[in-house]
């Protein structure tokens, strides 16, 4: 049934458009994580809207395993669809926290003082919880951050991610349309009653109950709306799409704070539209578009393979850099964009490198052993 349900997967046309937009995003979230140290919060930081990317993502992930996976369970057992979300997620959980926990004791910062002080059995304790993207409790929290995953920040979405998948195939996939909006509307609702309360749907990423609250926020509704706009695509044929869906992309990301101190709710107003209703059009005409020549294919295709890499891999070597800039007071983001630059350059190369080496020989070699 495995090599079947395989043949029959490959078969199914693809949507390159949104790989592209997958890896336009991830570059936008490592430039977002390297203008980060030089803001004082969320008010003033220079890709302010970078954030919004992991709400993006999980909306990308809605749609794709929508398409993927909800004709085929008359061929395919709950089990058999985790041994695929494993296969695909966890090599690069594993090589991610391992580049993480190789980095910790050499980041030598102001930042976290205590770094050195932190015994190996408990760093390697912390990474063996990473590898299964379960979280931390603050009490393993060896960098001082508040994270659920200290070695390697962004596993954090991969947790909410693979809570979506369990709700997707153990309940939610059972859902008729009508139901399946109406969870979406409700979703919706609470993604807009914290992004207006709190001014930014920013949060996810510590074990307590205000930001688990957040991250399950932020998952229900872009996921599910993702989902459900699988069921009921109905696709258009939109010329040059993958070129005004990444400036769509570009805009809303970098988008400068809005509203300011005086007036956060301006800034939630901004944050809720762009997940509930400007996302799922990104989406919408990114899966709509055609491709308009074979250079656009082969760019799309590249980024698409990078993107879940390059997020993975990135924040191992942000900390390198967040490091350098605290240990050198008053640095500017002028001094430092050739090195902004180069690790952005680096990750990319790093992600590549990750992909044809270590990510694609390893989840062929778990196909043969969870098959």
């Amino acid at each position: 049934m495995r090599s079947e349900l395989t043949n029959e997967m490959a078969t199914k046309p693809h949507y390159p458009i949104l790989d592209g937009l997958r890896g336009v995003a991830a570059i936008i979230v490592v430039t977002f994580h390297l203008a980060e140290p030089f803001s004082t919060g969320n008010l003033d930081k220079m890709v302010n809207h970078g954030y919004l990317a992991v709400d993006f993502f999980f909306l990308l992930s809605g749609f794709v395993i929508g398409y993927a996976y909800d004709d085929r369970w008359h061929k395919m057992s709950v089990g058999n669809f985790f041994k695929r979300r494993i296969e695909r997620l966890q090599p690069m959980v594993i090589l991610g926290m391992t580049l993480g926990a190789i980095g910790f004791y050499y980041t030598d910062s102001t930042l976290w003082p205590l770094i050195h002080t932190i015994p190996l059995w408990k760093m390697l304790l912390v990474m063996l919880i990473g590898y299964t993207i379960l979280p931390v409790p603050l009490a393993l929290d060896i960098r001082g951050w508040q994270e659920m995953h200290p070695l390697n920040s962004v596993g954090w979405s991969l947790f909410f991610e693979y809570i979506a998948n369990i709700l997707y195939a153990v309940w939610i996939r059972k859902f008729s349309i009508m139901a399946l909006s109406i969870l979406v509307a409700i979703s919706a609702v609470a993604l807009a009653h914290l992004a207006i309360s709190n001014g930014d749907v920013s949060g996810g990423w510590t074990l307590n109950v205000e930001q688990v609250r957040i991250g399950f926020t932020r998952t229900m509704y872009p996921f599910f709306a993702g989902l459900l706009l699988s069921r009921i695509f109905k696709p258009t044929q939109i010329k040059n799409a993958f070129l005004w869906c990444s400036l769509l992309v570009v805009i809303v990301l970098y988008m400068p704070r809005i509203g300011g101190a005086e007036h956060l709710w301006m800034n939630g107003i901004y944050d809720a539209i762009c997940i509930i209703i400007v996302f799922p059009l990104i989406v919408y005409l990114g899966a709509s578009g055609v491709m308009q020549t074979q250079r656009e294919n082969r760019i799309c295709k590249f980024l698409g393979k990078i993107s879940y890499p390059l997020y993975m891999v990135h924040y191992p070597m942000v900390y390198f850099y967040v490091a350098w800039i605290s240990n050198n007071k008053g640095i500017t983001l002028a001094q430092a964009w050739p090195y902004a630059a180069l690790i952005l350059i680096g990750g990319i190369f790093l992600a590549y490198a990750s992909l044809r080496w270590y990510d694609e020989p390893v989840r062929k070699w778990l196909r043969k052993k969870l098959a």
